[in-house]
């Protein structure tokens, strides 16, 4: 019995493969250029094998598809991150060069087998995501900011600041969107810290949510975002557009690079000050990082309650400090002591996110604004993160009221919310034992 040539092909080294890999690739892009660009993955797949009947290799059929795959995937994906991006375990992909590509899974950084050919190989990859988009990356150009089709939030950084060759960062989109019953499982927040943040939604409470890079703000932003009621118009504004939020009355903003000339750039500052004319009932900015704070302060102080939106700072009070600097970056030369009045008079809720050093993504406070002391602005925890131990790597703690009740208490109250004292973690048991006591 003979035996089948393409099951008992000879073993090939990494390097033949690749050779094997390019030839296909560029055999490939010769017969498609004759479609001009108009074709199916059935007609390139039949190509293909055309091609690969025509070579003098003899493959096995598990190599054969995976060469096949792979140059697919330059086709019509994004090359070797491709498989990357289709695996949900993954929720960050960084490209540091055409030989170092990391993940990050659960919350840990690890390094894939994943190569490019080279750094063109890398910056093709980048053209494939950024020029569908109507933006460019050069050497005038140097970064950008992208998202791909599914939502995934993607940067991009070539020579000469990417001193090492360009580089990729792919923040992955998840297509099923978490619930708060989600991060309630995942020990991310409390129920009864849930309950608090629906009533500060709900009851028209400007929330600022705080964190460091990869903390969860944007995931914990549209879970919040989620709270308000369907009946509202709601003005989302962002750099690449991120939020899924699933009210009926949305409208969509977001930014604009300038183009070659360095004009038509439309900016977040830009689009916050838009959209006070689009008779916002909320105004939810992805992330502020300039001028666009105070624009954001003073849209929270004059009607538009019930705005949300994110920062990056790593406590409660540090988010205070960025909102000033980044105020003071309006250049509108106005007194510190008139920006701080202004966020307190603004900021009535801080929401501090943090990732911890297992990787977990927690609440770590929900923080009062509640308003000055000369000077200073006063603040007040309601809830925090206390941890107790780690244990085998795994952070242990628990997520309780400290027992103070929040002066915007009655404002929730009217709108609705029964704020019973051991939501804030009074006892009841214990307060009313005293009582008789007392009585007797």
């Amino acid at each position: 019995m003979n035996p089948n040539p393409r099951t008992d092909a000879p073993r090939f080294k990494g390097r033949d493969i690749e050779r094997i890999r390019q030839h296909f690739s560029e055999e490939l892009a010769r017969k498609l250029e004759t479609l001009f660009g108009d074709f199916t993955k059935s007609q390139a797949l039949e190509y293909l094998n055309e091609i690969y009947a025509q070579a003098d290799v003899n493959l096995s059929d598990r190599l054969k598809k995976h060469i096949f795959q792979k140059v697919l995937d330059d086709l019509h994906g994004y090359g070797p991150i491709q498989a990357l991006l289709k695996d949900e375990s993954i929720t960050e992909i960084m490209v540091n060069g055409p030989r170092d590509v990391y993940v990050e899974r659960d919350g840990k950084l690890v390094k894939t087998n994943v190569i490019f050919e080279d750094d063109a190989h890398v910056k093709r990859v980048i053209d494939k995501i950024v020029l569908p988009l109507g933006r460019r990356v050069d050497a005038d150009s140097p970064t950008v900011d992208a998202r791909l089709p599914d939502g995934s939030r993607v940067n991009a950084v070539i020579p000469p600041v990417a001193i090492d060759g360009p580089s990729i960062t792919i923040r992955k989109f998840s297509e099923d969107k978490l619930q708060v019953e989600d991060i309630i499982e995942f020990g991310s927040i409390s129920r009864t810290m849930s309950n608090f943040l629906n009533a500060c939604v709900v009851g028209r409470l400007n929330v600022v949510i705080s964190g460091g890079t990869g903390s969860g703000k944007t995931t914990l932003l549209n879970i919040l975002s989620g709270f308000i009621p369907s009946d509202e118009r709601i003005v989302t504004i962002e750099d690449s557009a991120e939020l899924q939020l699933h009210q009926d009355h949305v409208v969509r903003l977001e930014t604009k690079p300038p183009t070659v000339e360095g004009e038509g750039e439309v900016t977040i500052r830009h689009l916050v000050r838009n959209s006070l004319r689009m008779r916002p009932d909320r105004i939810v900015v992805g992330e502020v990082r300039g001028g666009e704070a105070l624009d954001m302060l003073q849209a929270m102080n004059t009607g538009h309650d019930g705005s949300l939106t994110t920062l990056h700072a790593n406590t409660p009070r540090d988010a205070l400090s960025r909102l000033e600097t980044m105020s003071l970056m309006a250049g509108l030369d106005m007194p510190l002591d008139v920006i701080r009045e202004q966020i307190a008079s603004a900021v009535d809720v801080i929401v501090q996110q943090a990732r911890l050093s297992d990787g977990s993504r927690k609440v770590t406070f929900i923080t009062e604004v509640a308003g000055m002391e000369g000077n200073t602005i006063v603040m007040t925890d309601i809830f925090k993160f206390e941890q107790t131990k780690i244990d085998n790597g795994k952070i242990i703690g628990e997520l309780k009221p400290t027992g103070m009740r929040p002066m915007f208490s009655e404002r929730l109250v009217a709108a609705g919310f029964e704020l019973s004292p051991e939501m804030f973690g009074a006892d009841i048991k214990s307060i009313m034992d005293s009582r008789r006591r007392w009585s007797r």
